[in-house]
């Protein structure tokens, strides 16, 4: 492998599409200006980089499906679209960025293939940025958070749950990166009008060191920069993207998924949303819609340039991150709440929390934006708004029902992916599960 060969930047952003590949990133921004969708800008990036650079052009890496063929034109359908049963009211966007002001972005870098080579890949990495008040207001946000099994790190929680907010960005990417975006997120954030004297940010990881290089450290301060910069307020991106691209679910391809719901509150709607890291589980375990996996399969996938487990045995430990917005006036003991329960979401999937799994949850409220301390002066008594705890119960089914069809999303929209040494990791054969669930009442 060529240490020069060019890594693939593919970020999704508000007014545009930007990738490695000029002529792919004009032809989606030409689609954006006869008044495309993002998904048609995204098709046509996709199609063009493909003429361009056939080798490294995917967000999705070496993609094939169940029947082995590369098909890249296929529209990435959710959970929702392939008859999964669901439970609860989701928001227009069915993604945390239900939630009015917050904003999500991805980095996500492809690169190379064969025999893994320390410092130059295969890469199969990235960044995911969670803004909570979007990237114009640096105002803090009333936060909580919850370690069902805590193998894993997401840096800043100890002072989150000291003061009860967050202030700044959530960032999620591979385990051995977390320093660097976390570095990255501290200039970001004094280039973009947030005032401190020190901070702490909120990165999350988990482990994709099965497809990706993950010791040759391909994260850089400009791949975190973009992904915060081209975050925006669309329906998210999910599967193979972002801080997702090498993450592994159930044993099948895993990644970044978001799902919401409508809480009827005593006077008006709320919404809470979801967006998961998902990289945990063991095939065995999996349930969907309460129906073990194994007794909808006819048969065991192809076994042909599968993954192999890797030597310690540890392959379905893994982890998961969840992150959990709402714009409901939780304060910091409500939110705590709120962030124990993607533990049941997780739970009806088949999740167990193995020993060296990491489940980490952090939940955030964008009402009460009064949040924060007042540093300027003297310290002075701050009026807000707190939800009945007696009314908290539809906020916790919510994020229990959010949590489960966001893991699903991420793995509906995963595509097999090809990483180190030769490493295959087979996407959900969903359509499979719901022909026979379906055939089985």
């Amino acid at each position: 492998m060529s240490a020069e060969v060019p890594q693939h930047v593919h970020s999704s952003i508000g007014f545009g599409i930007a990738t490695a590949v000029p002529s792919a990133t004009a032809a989606a921004n030409a689609i954006r200006q006869q008044g495309g969708s993002v998904f048609d800008m995204y098709l046509a990036a996709l199609t063009c980089s493909w003429v361009a650079d056939p080798a490294n052009c995917s967000p999705f890496g070496n993609s094939h499906r169940e029947d082995g063929v590369c098909d890249m034109s296929q529209r990435r359908v959710r959970a929702r679209d392939v008859g999964f049963p669901f439970s609860g009211l989701p928001g227009a966007k069915n993604s945390i960025t239900d939630v009015a002001g917050v904003e999500v972005g991805h980095t996500t870098l492809v690169s190379g293939e064969g025999s893994l080579i320390v410092g130059q890949g295969p890469v199969r990495t990235g960044v995911t940025a969670i803004l909570p008040r979007g990237r114009k207001d640096p105002r803090s946000s009333f936060a909580g958070s919850f370690a069902l099994n805590a193998a894993g790190e997401v840096t800043g929680l100890t002072w989150v749950e000291e003061r009860g907010y967050i202030e700044g960005p959530i960032l999620i990417t591979n385990t051995h990166s977390v320093g660097i975006v976390r570095d990255a997120a501290i200039k970001w954030m004094l280039s973009n009008g947030y005032k401190f004297e020190w901070t702490v940010p909120v990165v999350g990881e988990t482990y994709d060191g099965i497809l990706n290089d993950i010791n040759g450290f391909h994260v850089r301060d400009e791949h975190v920069y973009s992904a915060l910069n081209n975050a925006n307020s669309d329906m998210v991106l999910e599967g193979n993207v972002g801080g997702g691209t090498g993450m592994i679910c159930y044993e099948y391809k895993g990644g970044i998924g978001s799902s919401s719901r409508v809480v009827e509150g005593f006077s008006e709607k709320y919404t809470v949303g979801v967006l998961v890291q998902a990289n945990y589980g063991r095939r065995k375990d999996l349930r969907i819609a309460g129906v073990k996996l194994s007794d909808t399969q006819s048969r065991e996938p192809e076994t042909e340039n599968r993954l192999m487990p890797p030597k310690n045995g540890c392959l379905g430990e893994g982890s998961i991150i969840v992150v959990i917005a709402t714009d409901a006036p939780l304060l910091p003991h409500q939110l705590k709440r709120l962030a124990k329960r993607p533990s049941m979401g997780i739970a009806r999937l088949g999740g167990i929390a193995t020993e060296a799994s990491g489940e980490i949850f952090v939940a955030f409220s964008t009402a009460n934006a009064i949040a924060s301390d007042n540093c300027d002066g003297a310290a002075l008594p701050l009026s807000i708004s707190m939800y009945p705890n007696a009314g908290l119960t539809p906020f916790f089914e919510a994020a229990v029902d959010a949590t489960e069809e966001a893991i699903l999303n991420a793995m509906v929209a995963a595509e097999c992916m090809i990483g180190i040494n030769g490493y295959r990791v087979d996407a959900l054969p969903y359509r499979e599960i719901v022909k026979k669930g379906n055939a089985n009442g």
